[in-house]
């Protein structure tokens, strides 16, 4: 399985000081279970290695997952939960929900561009345990209702515009990471998003073609 993108993976890869025991032993099994990943793919992946790389013993991972699919739910969830973390942190000077909007979606659709097999593994997981990505709709809900505040938005539901948001993003990285995407394919999802959401087409594909804004670098307590 190829490598993360290099502002996804050094996010992944920092940070524990300060937390509870349990949690920085689980977090270090998950950096362990990524390496292995990254080595062997999901499929090749065993307990015994997991534990390995993490310097523990095996009944330590047992103490935290069941399960290898277990370990895969918890990657992925933490790494779409860091994903969003590391968009809010570049959106810091970003006032506009259309364009804080367009900055999600399109960081999505980078990271099938980045990474195709870890946004396929994203994409399953998230269809697999929908409930598990509930603290993950909480940054497009953030986004949508202050769309919706500047009236760039015009939404029936709440509901109905996430279905529309999940479902259309999630097909697009599904097709860029296949291979199947013309050129220009992210630009034109989050344009159609936009549009979704109440934009006229002009002003939804400028909002969409706009510059990503760089990740800033980690925190200082996150590198520790």
């Amino acid at each position: 399985m190829p490598g993360l993108p290099p502002a996804l993976a050094e996010a992944l890869a920092a940070g524990g000081e300060g937390l509870p025991k349990r949690e920085r032993t689980r977090r270090q099994l998950l950096q362990a279970a990524i390496a292995v990943y990254m080595a062997r793919g999901v499929t090749g992946a065993t307990i015994q290695e997991i534990a390995r790389v993490a310097g523990v013993a095996n009944g330590t991972v047992y103490n935290h997952f069941e399960t290898l699919d277990q370990i895969a739910y918890a990657v992925a969830l933490w790494m779409a939960e860091t994903l969003c973390r590391r968009i809010t942190d570049s959106q810091q000077a970003v006032k506009e929900g259309a364009e804080r909007m367009a900055i999600g979606n399109r960081r999505y659709l980078w990271l099938a561009e980045q990474s195709p097999a870890w946004a396929v593994m994203l994409l399953e997981v998230g269809a697999a345990a929908p409930e598990g990505l509930a603290q993950i709709q909480q940054y497009i809900l953030a986004d949508l209702r202050l769309g919706v505040k500047h009236k760039s938005f015009r939404i029936a539901s709440e509901a109905a515009a996430l279905d529309l948001i999940n479902g259309t993003v999630a097909a697009g990285m599904r097709r860029i990471a296949m291979g199947l995407a013309p050129e220009g394919h992210a630009t034109a999802v989050t344009t159609t998003v936009l549009m979704g959401l109440g934009m006229m087409e002009k002003q939804a594909a400028a909002v969409a073609a706009r510059p990503l804004p760089d990740f800033p670098p980690l925190a200082a307590q996150e590198r520790a």
